[in-house]
């Protein structure tokens, strides 16, 4: 449901997008750093870069993107612009109901709402980790957790009013895991430091029920069985970072990531299938509804399914900028992209 965890750079120059797998650039937050400062409203700003998009229970679109920018719709083509109390670059977007949804980004910044986006108040920001969040999810209006880079996890059971942050030494390959314990055990002051450096990015997350399933970088996934208290690192199933990762109607899993590199799995996760895509563009997004589903990637790419994600096809672009996710509108997919809002006809997914 979510995006691609992209870096802005050299945004003074044009939009330049680059895959998230070295220290994580700062948004810049205006001349003191470490105080937030509310976001530009700017006449433009739906052709700015935009990272996520969600339709919420009253259908109501919100769209987040570049330097705190969240713009709200009922159609997909007038779009306002929300006052955000932060410019750092947000990531991922989620709502709970019409009314409660929370946004994520940079300087591990947590956004919420209780008016369907209208309105949107700080609930934390952190510029001192120099570190992203990447991925937001709640159960319902106060059970929720953020992730992100370098294993960043937070979680919350009061709606966000307090945040906790957890450490998952179960993230951590087999080897450091090993090492992590034994260090645990002799030399406790250094743990969490080590701990903390080891970790990989957490890219992109899906639930169902009680059972969450994340993907990150190098090829990592895990799982867990309740509701984020416990995982279990997987066996990797690729070598490479993953961005993406939903199920279907039916259960089927489909992950995605680097170089057009998909996968499919119909055993929950037990096995994966690797599906022969004819473009070898970065994927970001995957989206679902019914037996369709829809890949969303760099270069303009957009693969279309019909059949629960087992074969695609490429949807014919013309300008080439990455599209960073996306869903159903009528008659229409609604794409958010590098640069800003833009709309296929369905007609051209058959």
């Amino acid at each position: 449901m979510k995006l691609m965890r992209l870096v802005s750079t050299g945004l003074c120059c044009g939009a330049v997008l680059t895959t998230l797998t070295a220290k994580p650039v700062q948004a810049t937050t205006g001349p003191d750093d470490n105080k937030p400062q509310a976001a530009y409203q700017l006449p433009q700003v739906v052709k700015s870069v935009l990272t996520d998009i969600v339709k919420t229970a009253d259908g109501t679109l919100v769209v987040v993107g570049e330097r705190g920018h969240i713009l709200r719709s009922k159609d997909g083509i007038a779009w306002q612009q929300s006052q955000v109390p932060v410019q750092s670059n947000l990531t991922s977007v989620y709502f709970v109901d019409a009314e409660h949804g929370w946004a994520v980004g940079h300087d591990a910044t947590i956004l919420a709402t209780n008016d369907g986006g209208v309105s949107w108040q700080l609930q934390q920001f952190k510029p001192e980790l120099d570190k992203p969040l990447f991925d937001v999810f709640f159960k319902d209006s106060q059970q929720g957790f953020a992730v992100g880079a370098y294993g960043l996890f937070f979680q919350t059971s009061d709606g966000g009013q307090s945040w906790q942050q957890t450490w998952h030494a179960a993230f951590a390959t087999p080897d450091d895991q090993v090492m992590l314990q034994d260090l645990k055990e002799t030399d406790p002051d250094s743990y969490q430091d080590e701990l903390a450096s080891v970790l990989p990015h957490l890219n992109r997350l899906v639930v169902r029920n009680d059972s969450i399933y994340l993907v990150g970088e190098a090829g990592f996934w895990a799982i867990s069985r309740d509701f984020g208290q416990s995982w279990q690192r997987q066996p990797e199933f690729y070598n490479g970072s993953l961005f993406a990762i939903e199920q279907t109607a039916a259960g089927t899993l489909l992950a995605a990531g680097l170089r057009g590199h998909a996968f499919r799995s119909t055993d929950q996760g037990q096995s994966w299938q690797q599906l022969p895509l004819s473009a070898p563009a970065t994927l970001n997004s995957i989206q679902t509804e019914g037996q369709q589903v829809w890949l969303f990637g760099n270069s303009g790419v957009v693969f279309y399914s019909q059949d629960d994600g087992a074969s695609f096809t490429l949807i014919p672009q013309t300008e080439g900028k990455a599209v960073l996710n996306g869903l159903r509108q009528q008659d229409q997919l609604l794409l958010v992209t590098e640069t800003g809002v833009k709309t296929i006809p369905l007609q051209a997914n058959r």
